[in-house]
């Protein structure tokens, strides 16, 4: 396959699992954000979490002074001029999209422009008629008809492995961004049961369900969602779809059913963050610092990211 193909076909499924991860991201915050504080009560602090998360403040407070909810939802929502906000990302994922027409099939191609379409029908109605968590579960439900037609009408071949690389990539960065900023605002749980409170519950609970995983964590544990089992969850159990295991297996199983060795970099790092993911148990996240922790798997992504785009998505 040639490299700009693969590249098309790579950042057209990044980009689709970005805007679903935004989406997912803006509504946990702004669910929380209408509870009842503890400081200022006016949910603001909850509302700044994605632009922490997405290293976008500083854009963010360069044009408009100060945080606002309505322009910080619309700036990550609708904002044409904000290259991480939901809308941008589907319109680069339909410009990949349409570079690659001839490699993907009619109904992936009918799905990323029917919702290209749509979402620019929502930016003219704007964010405030259209509603936050409307708007949030519209975006969830198109990436989730994509990815039902991709499993479903694509034929398994290397076009398919590079779509999936995109998603498992970029899906294993958003979960330990999205935990890590929850476990620096909320640290680890005291053993006192009076000082658990109920904000530390509500704040597990909507990390858990923004990763569609709060069922998952019924089933495995017992009790209310803490930091540890929370964290033993979306790092290391290989049976939740959107846990770090999970990605990281993926992406060395089809890392290593790629063709040729100029990819023998990038398989040898998957292979090597996956043993080391399947080997850790939760005690040591916990004694190296989940902070430091998570930071140096979030680098070492990053570093694979690197790895793949030389490997095979280099034009010469």
């Amino acid at each position: 396959m040639l490299s700009r193909t693969a590249d098309d076909l790579y950042w057209m499924s990044r980009y689709l699992e970005r805007a679903e991860n935004l989406a997912r991201m803006l509504d946990v915050s702004y669910s929380l954000s209408l509870m009842p504080q503890s400081g200022r009560g006016d949910g603001l602090d909850e509302l700044a979490m994605p632009l922490l998360i997405t290293g976008t403040q500083d854009e963010y407070l360069r044009r408009h002074g100060q945080l606002h909810a309505d322009r910080m939802l619309h700036f990550f929502a609708l904002d044409a001029e904000n290259p991480a906000s939901v809308f941008n990302c589907l319109g680069a994922a339909r410009v990949s999209a349409h570079a690659v027409r001839g490699r993907i099939t009619a109904d992936m191609w009918e799905n990323i422009n029917a919702s290209w379409l749509e979402i620019r029908t929502i930016s003219e109605q704007g964010l405030g008629r259209y509603g936050t968590t409307r708007f949030c579960e519209w975006v969830k439900e198109r990436s989730h008809l994509f990815r039902g037609a991709t499993v479903g009408t694509i034929m398994r071949s290397d076009a398919s492995r590079f779509i999936r690389l995109g998603t498992f990539i970029e899906r294993a960065d958003n979960t330990l961004r999205l935990l890590d900023a929850r476990y620096e605002l909320l640290g680890e749980d005291s053993e006192d049961p009076d000082d658990r409170s109920a904000r530390a519950y509500y704040q597990w609970s909507a990390l858990l369900r923004a990763l569609s995983s709060f069922e998952a964590f019924a089933e495995l544990y017992r009790g209310s969602p803490r930091a540890r089992k929370v964290a033993e969850m979306l790092l290391l159990r290989e049976e939740v779809p959107r846990s770090l295991r999970a990605c990281l297996e993926e992406l060395h199983s089809i890392l290593a059913s790629l063709p040729g060795d100029n990819g023998r970099p990038a398989q040898r790092l998957a292979a090597e963050m996956e043993a080391r993911v399947r080997y850790t148990v939760i005690n040591e996240v916990f004694e190296q610092g989940m902070h430091d922790w998570i930071t140096e798997q979030i680098d070492t992504l990053g570093r694979l990211g690197n790895a793949i785009h030389s490997s095979y998505l280099e034009i010469a």
